[in-house]
């Protein structure tokens, strides 16, 4: 397993092809918000049930996570250039999600159209 505070702290990329995206950690996902950058007139998706294979496919490798967006398209070109991110609330795998200090908010950055991802561990999604 691949603990993301260590792949966040390595400067560690991920990539996206299309409506996917892979990341160089793995994580337990509590919640999951994709859209435009934060405004007054913005208010981003919010994906909670992890297991509407309609909406969302997660897939685990030895090294990575994969996740599927099915309802949106490709999210370098929507999201590139800084207009939107996607944020993870989750905890480490094997870590008590009970414990609010387990939970964290990662956001996932898209860079200038690019197929490649940052990471940055936030304190609160809402002051980006």
């Amino acid at each position: 397993m691949k603990s993301f505070a260590a792949s966040i702290r390595n400067g560690e990329t991920g990539f996206s092809v299309h409506n996917s995206v892979f990341l160089p950690f793995h994580c337990e996902i509590i919640s999951i918000w994709i859209g435009k950058e934060m405004s007054l007139l913005s208010v981003p998706d919010e994906i909670t049930d992890l297991l509407d294979t309609e909406v969302i496919g997660i897939r685990e490798g030895e090294s990575y996570t994969n996740l599927v967006f099915r309802k949106w398209g490709d999210l370098a070109r929507e999201l590139g250039n800084h207009k939107g991110h996607i944020i993870l609330h989750a905890a480490e795998k094997g870590e008590d999600i009970f414990k609010d200090e387990n939970r964290q908010y990662i956001k996932i950055g898209f860079h200038d159209h690019r197929k490649e991802l940052s990471f940055e561990i936030v304190n609160d999604p809402f002051e980006l």
